[in-house]
């Protein structure tokens, strides 16, 4: 008998993981960059950047393990530094296009430092996407398509007669 998948047992296609990297990520990249301004009042730039990248690199990744690309359960240790090596990678960019900004305008506004900030912040996000779709969360997805596979698949069942093998065994090895 057949079962529906669950919709814990599929991954979404890449549009649909796309549509939800960007609303999970991107949310949690939104509310960053305002907590990351709110908090640079109070100590250096690099540093508030750090801390809320770590913060919100846990939340989001907990987002995408449930949601974004199809788990349905929480994040492994393992998804969780994998997800922290791309997050450390778009935290340096980030900064390098922030230090770049700080290079060329002397007192750049706080607009035009989130238009900088916010720049990076996508193109590292789509890379992102990609590491976390093709590396990440790929395992979890392989094995819930085996498992989704083996569910569905119709039982074998073999055939019993009380008849002997044609040929004897002899044959039978010599066939296989």
């Amino acid at each position: 008998m057949r079962t529906a998948p669950s919709r814990h047992d599929t991954a979404p296609g890449a549009c649909t993981a796309f549509a939800r990297f960007v609303l999970c990520g991107g949310g949690v990249g939104l509310a960053s960059a305002f907590a990351v301004a709110a908090l640079a009042s109070a100590v250096p730039w690099i540093l508030a950047n750090a801390l809320i990248t770590a913060a919100s690199t846990l939340l989001a990744t907990e987002l995408h393990a449930r949601f974004t690309f199809g788990a349905g359960r929480r994040a492994t240790r393992r998804q969780h530094a994998q997800s922290a090596g791309s997050a450390a990678a778009a935290y340096a960019l980030t900064c390098a296009a922030m230090l770049t900004l700080e290079q060329l305008v002397t007192a750049p506004g706080a607009v035009l430092e989130q238009v900088v900030y916010l720049s990076a912040s996508a193109l590292a996000g789509i890379a992102r996407f990609a590491v976390l779709r093709l590396v990440v969360f790929a395992r979890s997805r392989s094995r819930a398509a085996a498992t989704t596979a083996v569910r569905t698949a119709p039982a074998a069942h073999p055939v019993v007669t009380g008849t002997a093998a044609p040929g004897g065994p002899a044959a039978l090895c010599h066939a296989a």
